[in-house]
């Protein structure tokens, strides 16, 4: 019996023609495995509607075709359903997406989908609101609405923004209670981590994992503004959790207490929140379209490969630069 599967696109988000992936998916999908449909978003939030729709109706996969939030709308309206989130990543971002290691060729995206592995995974929610890479307080909330407010989108003005907003950023206290445990913080940010990353490779926490009910607590204490360069090379090379000034430890449900409301952010999407939030993971209640386990190990092999070409070119350059 053919899976059903809606494809919801979004025409004006992300970097890549729509039309173009649109011809794709009808050449590359399997059409004696799937049943699919098509349909573009019209205005904010509609996404959310499509799948929450189409879930209702028994819809076995829906595909979130479009950048981080396209796919979050997306994913909130699936979660604890039946059906499963399949993405084809067209942002800039692509944090789930890089995460899960998600190819971000759609050709081979497709080829994803007609394997049809379909992985439960945890999300996790920050007072009532789903998130499913990252959510937090701190900078990184205060950063992500001015970067809303800005209006300008894209991977440079964000650093822009980050490295304009970090020098003059303050500190905030916190309390944050996890397993009958409190303790009390001066911090820059605390981020909670269901993924790795919060999008471009930049590792917020290296070694979170989307399948063990647990989430990774960053907290980051104040450090000198000198610092900073040494911070966003740590985020680029999965090392921030080396840092002096970082703490992490693994929880699946905290409480964060601060003196006033104000900013948080839920995968990069910024609100206003009271002084007290909870935020906790659930586990395997998230269903998505995986790579097959070989796939990932022939990719890493390759991976591997090529790195060991590059570090035989640079010997080979260093020699003939040295005679």
């Amino acid at each position: 019996m053919k899976k059903k599967i809606l494809f919801i696109v979004n025409p004006i988000s992300g970097t890549s023609n729509k039309k173009n992936i649109v011809q794709q998916i009808d050449k590359y999908l399997d059409k004696e495995k799937f049943d699919h449909s098509i349909v573009y978003t019209e205005y904010a939030g509609h996404a959310t509607e499509l799948a929450l729709e189409a879930a209702e109706s028994g819809v076995d996969i829906v595909v979130a075709v479009g950048g981080d939030g396209t796919i979050n709308e997306v994913a909130r309206s699936v979660v604890q359903t039946s059906a499963a989130l399949g993405i084809i990543p067209c942002g800039s971002g692509n944090g789930l997406a890089r995460h899960l290691q998600i190819p971000l060729n759609v050709k081979r995206n497709i080829d994803v989908i007609n394997a049809c592995n379909i992985s439960n995974l945890d999300y996790g929610k920050i007072n009532d609101k789903p998130f499913f890479c990252t959510c937090g307080v701190g900078f990184d909330a205060f950063v992500s609405k001015k970067f809303a407010e800005g209006g300008k989108r894209g991977f440079l003005s964000y650093i822009e923004n980050t490295l304009r907003e970090g020098v003059r950023y303050k500190s905030e206290k916190y309390t944050i209670e996890f397993d009958d445990h409190s303790e009390k913080h001066e911090a820059f940010l605390i981020a909670c981590a269901n993924a790795s990353q919060y999008g471009n490779n930049a590792y917020i926490a290296p070694l979170a994992s989307m399948e063990d009910g647990l989430m990774d607590v960053i907290i980051m204490e104040p450090f000198y503004t000198i610092e900073s360069a040494l911070v966003l090379v740590q985020m680029f090379t999965k090392s921030l959790h080396k840092n002096s000034h970082v703490k992490v430890f693994k929880s699946s449900k905290i409480k964060i207490t601060r003196p006033t409301e104000g900013a948080v952010h839920c995968d990069g999407d910024p609100f206003v929140m009271g002084k007290d939030i909870t935020v906790e993971v659930f586990k395997g209640k998230f269903r998505v379209v995986t790579p097959l386990v070989e796939e990932l190990s022939i990719r890493e092999e390759g991976r591997k490969a090529l790195k060991n070409l590059a570090d035989i070119c640079l010997e080979i350059l260093d020699v003939k630069h040295k005679k």
